[in-house]
């Protein structure tokens, strides 16, 4: 078995058996490259079904010294993991040598956040003169007041969107789709842009039910809204590194403080996992911590 073609397997593998999105298949396909890689750096490359559990450990030592952070370490190793899963059901290998393969720890960090101050200022610094301003500002409003991943946002239809009832339907991770209450500001700022501004812009082929478009009538990329959102901090002399996926942080973080059952977060946030969601509880707990040091009059 050569790797290309155990590789090309595996993609379609990930594809249509395990649903996953077509971002997610390439970056698993990136992580098996890279061990073929590893294979090839000895006098003789390793097939796949030779790669020893020694041989993963070496690898891990590898990527290592090429620097790779203990995070994105434990994302290769869960790929290796499903590729060595998807050889053995197919009856490729007769054992699996990363069954006893253990991630590198990791310190769970602390998302950053921001305050409702920022966001309210960051929204502020729109100018809705420009023809974009509008949608932008129904960008930002969505990404706050919905939690949502920038793919999620620029994959966003009109036909999901039922605003008369405050939900949106949203396509996540693995295709599963779920419902997510939308607020009133969102939905203002989504009206305005698709009612009064959408309408007048001629829409590519294939592209008339997304609800985020360019001046061209195509849907918008996520770069364009990283380097928007980027454009925004710059106005407002914001001092923090912010992406979108910032926004969806502080919608969470700002539930959890509020005292928004997790459960409740998760199922918005689209976690398949309740520890994920957790990590919120620990920014509550620091935000706790400090309004009890402000504020009790034994400190």
């Amino acid at each position: 078995m050569d790797w290309p073609s155990a590789i090309k397997g595996f993609k379609v593998y990930m594809k249509l058996e395990r649903s996953l999105s077509a971002n997610s298949v390439e970056a698993y396909s990136r992580d098996i490259e890279k061990l073929f890689q590893f294979a090839q750096t000895g006098e003789v490359t390793l097939k796949p079904e030779q790669i020893t559990l020694t041989d993963l450990r070496r690898f891990i030592g590898f990527i290592n010294e090429l620097g790779v952070l203990p995070s994105s370490q434990a994302r290769i190793l869960s790929g290796v993991k499903a590729f060595y899963k998807y050889l053995l059901t197919e009856d490729l290998i007769v054992s699996d040598p990363s069954e006893l393969l253990e991630s590198p720890k990791i310190q769970r960090k602390l998302p950053d956040t921001l305050s409702y101050s920022d966001i309210n200022k960051l929204i502020a610094a729109i100018d809705l003169s420009k023809p974009e301003g509008p949608r932008n500002k129904a960008i930002m409003e969505v990404l706050y007041g919905c939690g949502l991943r920038v793919s999620e946002l620029t994959e966003l239809k009109l036909s999901n969107l039922y605003l008369d009832i405050e939900f949106v339907k949203v396509t996540g991770k693995g295709s599963k789709e779920r419902l997510v209450p939308i607020g009133g500001e969102a939905i203002k700022a989504l009206k305005i842009w698709i009612d009064n501004v959408r309408v007048h812009i001629p829409i590519k082929k294939s592209e008339e039910d997304f609800v985020f478009l360019n001046r061209r009538g195509a849907r918008l990329s996520r770069v364009y809204i990283f380097m928007m959102i980027k454009d925004l901090a710059l106005t407002t002399g914001l001092q923090k590194t912010i992406s979108p996926h910032t926004f969806r942080h502080s919608f969470a973080t700002h539930l959890v403080e509020g005292g928004a059952d997790l459960r409740a977060v998760q199922e918005m946030l689209g976690h398949e996992s309740i520890t994920t969601t957790e990590i919120y509880t620990h920014l509550d707990r620091e935000y706790l911590k400090s309004t009890i040091i402000q504020h009790h009059p034994r400190n």
